[in-house]
């Protein structure tokens, strides 16, 4: 086990951080704290005023519409500098806020970099389509726009790289970004919106192209509802996700949801164990659980399943388990106690369901740090995919069940209300394709011999079923900030009808 650090370092600390990356707190009833020990790190600020942050935002958008997409990028290109320059800090108020390990933390941070990165070129490459017209001496194309103000909902498990890949996306395409923080990480929110404004200055870009409205769910179903934000990107519970959907639909606006994900891993008769059981050890116990991506449901060929799930058991065991700032330590603590409970509650369904818990599961730490959570990962062996396997539990608990052939792994697999992340262990061609297939996973992402977790900037993420069908972050998933236009320009004498339609007057 890990020493936990006194508490009034922890928050001298994270107050170094903050003013490092240029921020600072406002008075107010919006608190931050740590998981780490469980105490408080002080006052964040007050509500935020959605009105005013919507009025402000409408306004930058009148002229940031109209700046070249390239100009635009040269802002996210400077806080990619900024970024760089101050990875550690931020990466390690991210450890102190969130509760992740120090290097989780800092790749956070990379992944904000590298969006970055790719938001550059991407201000270069908004590019529509030329279409062939059936009318001569007429051009058919189709032309991108900028929407309007973004609202961007995010959760406290990934703090600050999902607001990146809404928020560099959106500023490139023309859309100024309003940002309602986790009331969980609203430290980590004030520093990064510090730091992007110090890029926007640098560049002479208005500084509300990005503003934060801190508060709780009453703030952010202000933003939600407000006619005048025709986009709103929530991330978060499916809970959370089935509130938000009907009321942008009812205003005609646009969701981008990324919500819950319920991952699953084949692992095949013909998989490497030991490739196998690194990428599932990492998928269920890295930062404790808590990702949207976190490996949840194992589902193994029956001839290799008691001894696959015996070494997970004993890998677990191994995990050092701790003050997430420290260098070793492997898993950090749960945010905090009702997150415990819910692993509590659900282990314990788990074995009235008749699961066997194989290990974990308990509290660690209780006596160091009795106002934080500490969990030891747990797995369960279940005789099958009953209700609490189907529910997504926001903690390292890993679910294990048999199968004899492929057909009933896919069904298993795909039998639950989610579909963010999937992944298969294989070494058989046939099984991997039939995997990604249509015929496989309905996930939004799937993989071959790695686990759920740990996907690439590069690549759409986001998820098909209760997880929303949003897409952030890579691939084309920038023109959901932006309007299709269709454009058709006669450039002749004439004035033909498509269809061969005649109307002559």
């Amino acid at each position: 086990m890990s020493t936990i650090p006194n508490h009034d370092t922890i928050r001298t600390r994270a107050a170094e951080l903050l003013a490092a990356c240029g921020a600072t707190t406002g008075d107010g009833d919006i608190t931050a704290r740590t998981p780490i020990t469980g105490g408080s790190l002080g006052a964040a600020g007050s509500a935020g005023d959605v009105d005013a942050a919507v009025a402000r935002a409408h306004e930058v958008f009148t002229t940031w519409r109209t700046t070249p997409a390239p100009v635009r990028g040269e802002t996210i290109r400077v806080l990619g500098e900024l970024l760089r320059a101050h990875k550690d800090d931020l990466g390690e108020l991210v450890s102190i806020e969130a509760g992740k390990i120090r290097s989780e933390g800092l790749g956070e941070v990379q992944e904000m970099i590298d969006i970055c990165d790719f938001a550059v070129g991407l201000s270069r490459q908004l590019h529509g389509l030329t279409i062939a017209s059936e009318r001569p001496g007429h051009r058919l194309m189709e032309s991108w726009h900028p929407m309007g103000p973004v609202g961007v909902i995010s959760a406290f498990n990934f703090p600050v790289a999902v607001w990146s890949w809404n928020t560099t996306l959106a500023v490139v395409c023309g859309d100024p970004v309003i940002w309602k923080p986790s009331e969980q990480t609203p430290l980590t929110a004030l520093a990064c919106a510090a730091l992007l404004r110090r890029a926007a200055e640098q560049t002479g870009a208005p500084a509300d192209i990005i503003q934060v409205v801190l508060g709780g769910a009453d703030v952010g179903a202000a933003l939600v509802a407000h006619p005048d934000v025709p986009i709103v990107s929530a991330t978060g519970s499916t809970a959370m996700g089935a509130k938000v959907a009907p009321v942008v639909a009812a205003r005609f606006g646009r969701a981008i949801l990324e919500l819950g994900g319920n991952n699953a891993a084949i692992v095949a008769p013909s998989a490497d164990l030991d490739l196998a059981l690194r990428g599932i050890v990492f998928s269920a116990a890295g930062t404790a659980g808590q990702r949207c991506t976190t490996l949840r449901r194992l589902i193994v060929h029956r001839s290799v399943h008691d001894e696959l799930v015996e070494r997970i058991g004993r890998a677990y065991e191994t995990l050092r388990i701790g003050n997430p700032l420290e260098d070793g330590v492997l898993v950090g603590p749960l945010i905090d106690q009702r997150s415990f409970d819910r692993m509590q509650a659900a282990i314990a369904t788990a074995t009235v369901e008749g699961g066997k818990l194989v290990a974990g599961g308990d509290r660690a730490l209780a006596d160091d740090a009795p106002d934080a959570f500490y969990a030891r990962p747990a797995i369960v062996a279940m005789p099958g995919q009953s209700d609490i396997v189907r529910t997504e539990t926001f903690a390292p608990i890993l679910y294990s069940m048999a199968y004899d052939d492929l057909d009933e792994a896919i069904a298993i697999h795909n039998g639950v209300p989610q579909g963010l992340a999937s992944s298969i262990f294989t070494t058989d061609l046939r099984e991997s394709e039939r995997f990604i297939s249509a015929a496989g996973s309905d996930c939004g992402i799937a993989n071959v011999n790695i686990g759920p977790s740990g996907a690439e900037i590069g690549g759409a993420f986001g998820g098909e079923k209760e997880t929303g069908g949003g897409r952030e972050s890579g691939s084309d998933a920038w023109k959901g900030y932006m309007r299709r236009q269709t454009n058709t320009v006669n450039y002749s004498t004439e004035l033909p009808l498509a269809q061969g339609v005649q109307f002559d007057i």
